[in-house]
């Protein structure tokens, strides 16, 4: 059956004929001259991979083609989970996550080993690296320049796919999860965090709290949009039998700038993790993946990338847009931006062609 909401699918990379073609976890922003910016981890092995670069790509004709990758960060370490911002002209603000070596020499050592044939490789090198870039955490960076030179590296306390949101007083907003971080409350407690000087420093705001029964080890990789008025709306991944529907998203706003979040409530969409978007008509839009438990439990239950919509501040959720489906695989973490037209472009990453390998990839769609 026709989707009457899609208008047509693309391609933003794929590195098909390259050792190093898995590219996931990607972003979107547009700047105020309508230049489109995708970020992503790229240049990978597999999804546990210690080389991963975060890569940037730009659009020129709102979404139909896409530059080649500029690598904006190339580390010791695997950089992932690339987010993108717009600062108002050409400035933008990119935002990853990187373990410390000791994670990839422990816990991923196997995984990393079985995608490499048996050989662990340059993690031998690991002792070698300087604690100072061994330490792992989470950072961002700013061009000034429409991405083609970069500022320092500013490592910030919270970590979150997407990133941080830039509030309507300019004002950054990160609603992540404490995690290898200094000035951290406790090990994954989801706080807000503000920077008022364009992400050079960065003031705690407040924590959440996870409903009674559950553990900040259920919850992971929050999103966050300002709604009219100024009230902050947050999505966050849940996961485990410990939660409501055993993977799904909990909701929660905040009234007063993000010191105070109401009690987070299961959605029971079963998928995640979220991106939220505000549409110039009012509507809210809530990206999502579905990949695992309950994935198939609806009508709409496709494996892929969907979208629901809210036309009242996120109270209900209702129409449940299919973008883009696929088969059981990697595959998640959609994000979108308004287009000059009010259509939306949704980057995403799935599986493409016949080798299985993600590659980041787009849908144009209309509310």
């Amino acid at each position: 059956m026709e989707n009457p909401h899609v208008i047509s699918h693309g391609v933003v990379w794929r590195n098909a004929h390259s050792f190093f073609r898995y590219c996931g976890w990607p972003s979107v922003c547009r700047d105020e001259d309508g230049v489109l910016y995708a970020a992503a981890s790229g240049f990978r092995v597999s999804h546990i991979c210690p080389f991963g670069k975060t890569a940037l790509f730009l659009s020129h004709d709102g979404g139909a083609t896409w530059s080649v990758p500029l690598v904006v960060n190339d580390t010791y370490l695997d950089d992932r989970d690339a987010g993108i911002v717009s600062l108002g002209g050409r400035s933008l603000l990119v935002s990853w996550f990187a373990h410390p070596t000791e994670v990839y020499q422990t816990t991923y050592r196997g995984s990393i080993e079985r995608a490499w044939g048996g050989s662990a490789g340059v993690l031998g090198m690991y002792d070698s690296i300087p604690a100072e870039y061994g330490r792992g955490g989470s950072f961002v960076r700013v061009s000034h320049d429409g991405g083609l030179t970069w500022g320092a590296t500013v490592q910030v306390p919270v970590s979150a796919p997407h990133g941080p949101i830039r509030l309507a007083d300019g004002t950054l907003l990160y609603l992540g999860k404490e995690h290898y971080s200094r000035g951290a409350e406790a090990p994954g407690v989801i706080a807000a965090w503000v920077s008022t000087d364009g992400g050079a420093t960065w003031v705690r705001r407040g924590g959440l709290t996870p409903p009674e029964g559950t553990a900040w080890a259920n919850f992971h990789e929050p999103h966050a949009v300002e709604l009219p008025g100024g009230r902050l709306l947050g999505v966050i991944r849940a996961q485990g039998p410990e939660v409501a529907f055993g993977f799904t998203m909990y909701q929660t706003v905040s009234d007063d700038g993000g010191l105070t979040w109401s009690p987070m409530r299961p959605l029971g969409i079963p998928g995640s993790p979220p991106h939220l978007l505000r549409h110039s008509s009012g509507a809210l839009i809530l990206a999502y993946g579905r990949r695992g438990q309950n994935a198939a439990e609806e009508p709409s239950g496709a494996w892929g990338e969907h979208a629901r919509i809210s036309r009242d501040g996120g109270e209900t959720w209702e129409e449940d847009v299919l973008l883009h489906e696929a088969a059981p695989s990697d595959l998640g973490y959609p994000a979108t931006v308004e287009l000059p037209d009010a259509t939306l472009l949704t980057v995403y990453y799935q599986p493409f062609g016949p080798d299985g390998f993600p590659s980041v990839l787009c849908t144009r769609w209309r509310l």
